[in-house]
């Protein structure tokens, strides 16, 4: 028997790159794809029982800044103003148009310089940089609902919704490894240094915030600069992690299915509301290339509308759109 492939089969769990290296080309590969899989232990029986303290303090300190944001001295329209349009860019733009559609599974293409802007605006939600979140959601699609899910509601709801993200091994630093999953990004130097460095459009944009607070209200600059920041960063940022959270969770859970899909996904009304389209999440599942998740006229999809906005005016190129039969509805692939 081949002395590699023995130890394969010896030492199943503990696969090193000097054996890789001795191996034939397709062994080889065969072998990586199994190295990653190992390297990657996303999923509750790899994670339970770990609290990442950093993550679980950060979270903790914006939700208390968040409960702050609602008492009355903070409000104005001035602070809602604040709210509404940096949640359009961090959840609707950043999350939704980018991460997601964009660079996680490339539904349509924009030229660089905008690609970089949309995925700065992604770094605002809180949710880590483009490396991390498009190699999660790469092994999220891999395992949906399987062993290797980074947050199935088979392992929880409080798990899928946020327990996975408090839990474990974080990786946000973890470039070599979470580019098994995102290669094309981590070959692109900008997309490596704003994961390195996805913190700080998030504290750029608070620093604007306490100084435009501050001058928009000269009888109170303390509280208008102190309100402003909390309904512009720490409310915004809670409430828009709970959106995206919801599709992790919620629309695993409730809702309607038009595809009979491998997992579990659902499409609900009011998660796609709270994240402008992302909770038609079994049209996603189901077409996950596909640009518009909302695919009939009544399922609202803010963010596919912006996508058609850029293509109209010509900085969206080659936008996917799922192609289905309405009267037998299947995933793509399947005849």
């Amino acid at each position: 028997m081949n002395t590699a492939a023995s130890q394969m089969e010896e030492t199943p769990a503990q696969i090193s790159d000097s054996l890789i290296d001795t191996l034939p080309r397709l062994e080889a590969a065969k072998l990586v794809a199994q190295k990653v899989k190992q390297d990657l232990r996303m999923g509750r029986e790899h994670q339970e029982g770990r609290i990442n303290w950093i993550t679980t303090c950060f979270m903790s300190a914006f939700h208390i800044g968040a409960v702050a944001a609602l008492l009355p001295v903070f409000w104005s329209w001035k602070n809602l103003a604040a709210f509404a349009i940096t949640y359009f860019f961090a959840i609707n733009v950043g999350i939704g148009m980018a991460y997601h559609r964009l660079l996680t599974h490339r539904g349509y293409r924009v030229p660089k310089w905008l690609e970089y802007f949309v995925t700065a605006c992604g770094t605002m939600a809180l949710e880590g940089g483009p490396i991390f979140w498009v190699a999660t959601h790469r092994v999220h699609h891999q395992n949906s609902d399987q062993e290797g899910d980074p947050h199935t509601p088979h392992d929880g709801t409080w798990w899928a919704h946020c327990g996975w993200i408090l839990s474990g091994r974080a990786l946000h630093s973890e470039t070599a490894l979470l580019g098994r999953y995102a290669p094309d990004l981590t070959r692109d130097r900008v997309h490596v240094w704003l994961s390195k460095y996805h913190w700080l459009p998030l504290t750029i944009s608070g620093v604007i915030q306490v100084a435009l607070g501050a001058w928009l209200s000269p009888a109170h600059p303390v509280i208008g600069a102190v309100g402003m920041l909390l309904w512009g960063t720490f409310l915004r940022v809670t409430l828009g992690l709970h959106a995206t959270w919801l599709v992790n969770s919620a629309t695993h859970l409730w809702g309607a299915r038009r595809f009979e899909t491998t997992d579990d996904s659902r499409n609900n009304w009011w998660v796609a509301m709270l994240t402008g389209g992302e909770g038609w999440h079994n049209n996603h599942h189901a077409h996950p290339v596909s640009a518009r998740h909302g695919l009939t006229w009544y399922e609202f999809d803010i963010n596919y509308y912006g996508i058609w906005v850029m293509e109209k005016l010509g900085l969206a190129q080659k936008v996917q759109i799922a192609k289905f039969d309405p009267e037998d509805p299947k995933p793509a692939g399947v005849a």
